[in-house]
């Protein structure tokens, strides 16, 4: 599984970092992708930290 961040859509409010630390990072105010892939034991956390990005900058492929 792949996590994408949209670095035009993240207003850097740090929720994923905090969420899911294995695989999201803060660089200054964005979000950045720190594992690719996602690590299998964290793929459902990044699935749900997808579903809680507050402007949706994060999707996940399989």
């Amino acid at each position: 599984m792949k996590a994408v961040v949209n670095e035009n859509t993240c207003i850097g409010c740090g929720l994923c970092e905090e969420s899911c630390p294995a695989v999201f990072e803060m660089d200054g105010s964005v979000a950045k992708v720190k594992a690719d892939p996602v690590p299998p034991d964290q793929e459902e956390s990044c699935r749900q930290t997808a579903d809680l990005c507050p402007v949706e900058a994060i999707t996940t492929e399989e």
